[in-house]
């Protein structure tokens, strides 16, 4: 009777793991990642460096995801067969070898959550100060130091690509490059959205109690063009002198670039890089991402289709807010979840904020 459970169970768990293979396309990553395979083993793949490196990232990024359910699958396999052999004496062995992968599904599971197109992908967070003055270009700040701790405490990689001062305090704008982990934009993606600060103002004089709001986009990095394909002639170029601290050579010349999608009015500006040239490719990358999560937002079946994004009626729908004074408090206004530990969050410590995101909308 114990083999026929156990049976039972293994072909049970068999069948979760088919399932949970289908739902992450684990059959069509295999494939592209043995057509990847075959074409870092050609000699002359190196000839185009960009290229190789694209491939050679693609092919990391590609086995870290499909290595984990490919074990499990022949492990699960493996393990049925054995179970259908019936052979009695082998029942503790089948029932402690069935504990072990049923833990180790619920682990790979975890991570099949981020089933989406671009989860995987890294991440461009830009941080906005909204309505509020000086204590919202501060709260800017704030968010993105936030953001800044937590890509620190997880030992994620971060790069800035724009950053504009505030003139008395804070930060007006300011975007990253965030990368290193699995799964980077569908864990990050819960983060955009606008965020609402309630404080006692340390700017004004009567130290009143202000309301600030910041916006936070976080869109998937696109390293290849061909996943976002943009028509030369849709887009608009223009070059300037860039500003403020950066070296000599960068406040000097033209190097700073400011490329626009005529169709969607999308503009993103880049002056921290050494060449003009190298601002191109980076603001390139910056729209391509943009254009990415504006048609997953519209579900648009093409970048014809898109229309362009409507910040302000965005701006008064509050995500989350951070309350400082009379009591202490954050709260997620789509998930409910809520917590007096403000200064955690601030420090980066927001994993269940992150949590209670992905539990909702997987």
């Amino acid at each position: 009777m114990l083999m026929d459970e156990l049976t039972n169970s293994t072909s049970d768990l068999a069948a979760r793991v088919t399932t949970a293979a289908e739902k992450v396309g684990l059959q069509a990553s295999n494939k592209e990642l043995a057509e990847l395979q075959s074409q870092m083993a050609k000699p002359d793949l190196w000839q185009d460096s960009a290229n190789a490196q694209a491939v050679s990232k693609r092919v990391a990024d590609l086995e870290r995801k499909t290595k984990p359910l490919n074990e499990l699958q022949k492990e699960v396999a493996d393990l049925q067969e054995l179970a259908e052999m019936g052979d009695e004496s082998m029942n503790t062995e089948i029932t402690q070898q069935l504990k072990a992968l049923e833990l180790k599904f619920d682990s790979i599971q975890d991570a099949s959550l981020f089933s989406g197109p671009f989860d995987d992908h890294d991440v461009i967070l830009s941080v906005y100060a909204g309505a509020g003055g000086t204590d919202a270009q501060d709260w800017a700040q704030m968010l993105l130091r936030m953001y800044q701790r937590y890509a620190e405490s997880h030992k994620l990689k971060v790069k800035t690509l724009e950053i504009s001062q505030g003139e008395e305090a804070g930060i007006k704008s300011a975007t990253l490059e965030i990368s290193g982990s699995d799964n980077l934009y569908g864990q990050l993606s819960g983060e955009h959205g606008v965020h609402r600060l309630v404080r006692l103002s340390p700017f004004n004089a009567d130290h009143k109690r202000q309301t600030s709001f910041a916006k936070v986009d976080v869109l998937p990095k696109i390293d290849q063009p061909s996943e976002v394909q943009i028509d030369d002639k849709d887009l608009k170029v223009d070059v300037f002198r860039s500003g403020g601290a950066g070296g000599q050579s960068v406040n000097t010349t033209d190097s700073a670039v400011r490329v626009t999608h005529v169709p969607t009015g999308i503009t993103v500006a880049i002056q921290n890089e050494r060449s003009q040239q190298q601002n191109k490719e980076t603001a390139l990358a910056v729209l391509r991402s943009k254009l990415a999560a504006l048609k997953l937002e519209q579900h648009a079946s093409s970048l014809q289709d898109l229309k362009g994004p409507n910040q302000s009626a965005e701006w008064g729908n509050q995500i989350r807010s951070y309350v400082l004074h009379p009591y202490k408090q954050v709260k997620d206004t789509r998930t409910g979840y809520e917590s007096s530990e403000v200064e955690k969050v601030l420090e980066g410590e927001f994993e269940p904020l992150i949590d209670a995101w992905t539990k909702t909308t997987h």
